[in-house]
């Protein structure tokens, strides 16, 4: 017997697309789930938008209003997939309600909001998922697996990297993304929020760690309508940049292990590099996000010249089964997102918390917080843990 779980889309710009392809495509990789998505709503405040949401993926309402969601019974679970700032306002209604959420990183714009949506869903007693995609990947598991089954010895360190091109370009526009009371920390929130769960997913909890940021373009231009994605804006007046561009972030974790964390938006060259290398005391594993189906080990007993060896995932590792028949078929990005929806929907339908929640969003959000107090201070500083 194949239930259906009425959803809603709060926010329909790129990542609220990956959501609804998610949402449509589980049935086809997962066909045992209990559980069938129902498209009710999609919210979104741009004229417009919404209706060639629902045209295309066939929603069966749209609002301007996201409070709409929240007082239709219909609707049972939620991606909210709308801009930082609104995260804790739309989570903790969306709990309240008594709806199933699915949120995107970073949940708001500090651990406090993060805190908050995590309690209303406690509270409310309803089932979470967080948007930390990059632990879904099956390399990543397989990863994790090697390193708690000690193939590369004892955790020495480890080295997380995200660069991105996407604010390169010095006509991007003024967006929120770039307004500290609504983007909140900058890169720290887009892309080293995703460093800070790789860590803890790897290598468990952070202790503490001293940070340094920077702003690179101190100044873009405003955009004269709506935005979408990273779009650009010539000749518009010009305002200042409030957060930050880069992070570098020196750790040093519960196990005793060190590491390092860089993460930067406006690295011209560099498409999307994220990736990790952690080191052991008899080896070491590489993943690159770029060559996301493929991984770096070294293992063994020769310790000095020991080599690395290409290994392609496969069906035995993670979710890649539901995707692909044998090892070196490719996965992508998208297919992330879909391991999302699964684990999202079979969370609701079993009453079991699986893959990422806000528990995981507090805890990342702890880091970024310390990451802002160390580079305000200059030191080291400790990782509030406590969820």
């Amino acid at each position: 017997m194949v239930d259906t779980l009425g959803v809603a889309v709060i926010g329909f710009g790129w990542m609220g697309r990956v959501h609804t392809q998610a949402y449509a495509r589980v049935p086809h990789h997962y066909p045992q789930l209990a559980l069938r998505p129902e498209l009710i709503t999609v919210a979104e405040e741009v004229p417009g938008r919404a209706e060639e949401a629902a045209a295309q993926f066939g929603f069966a309402r749209t609002t301007r209003d996201w409070r709409d969601v929240a007082a239709d019974p219909r609707i049972q679970a939620v991606s909210i997939t709308a801009p930082n700032f609104l995260h804790r306002e739309i989570g903790v209604a969306m709990a309240e309600a008594g709806k199933h959420i699915w949120i995107e990183k970073p949940v708001g714009l500090t651990a406090d909001d993060a805190r908050a949506v995590a309690d209303a869903v406690e509270k409310a007693g309803v089932r979470s998922a967080v948007g930390f995609n990059y632990r879904n990947a099956p390399a990543v598991e397989a990863a994790r697996a090697l390193i708690a089954a000690g193939d590369i010895g004892t955790v020495t360190h480890v080295r997380i990297r995200l660069f991105s091109d996407y604010a390169a370009h010095p006509e991007s526009a003024l967006t929120w993304r770039y307004e500290r009371e609504r983007g909140g920390s900058g890169v720290l929130g887009d892309l080293a929020s995703h460093g800070a769960d790789l860590a803890r997913f790897l290598l468990g909890d952070i202790a503490s760690l001293t940070a340094d940021t920077a702003i690179f373009l101190p100044e873009r231009a405003r955009p004269a309508g709506a935005t979408a994605g990273h779009s650009r804006a010539a000749g518009g007046e010009l305002g200042p940049v409030e957060n930050e561009d880069y992070v570098n972030c020196l750790l040093r974790f519960a196990s005793g292990a060190r590491g390092v964390l860089e993460a930067c938006r406006v690295s011209v060259g560099e498409q999307n590099n994220y990736g990790f290398e952690v080191h052991g005391t008899k080896g070491a594993v590489f993943w690159d996000f770029r060559r996301m189906n493929e991984l770096g080990v070294s293992r063994g007993t020769a310790y000095q010249d020991q080599p690395v060896s290409t290994v392609h995932v496969g069906p035995g590792d993670g979710e890649f089964g539901a995707f692909q028949p044998g090892a070196a078929n490719a996965m992508g990005y998208d297919d992330l997102k879909v391991i999302e929806a699964h684990r999202f929907l079979r969370s609701v339908a079993e009453d079991t918390a699986y893959g990422a929640t806000l528990t995981d969003a507090v805890r990342s959000a702890a880091v970024l917080d310390a990451m802002v107090r160390s580079a305000e201070s200059g030191s080291w500083v400790t990782v509030d843990a406590s969820s």
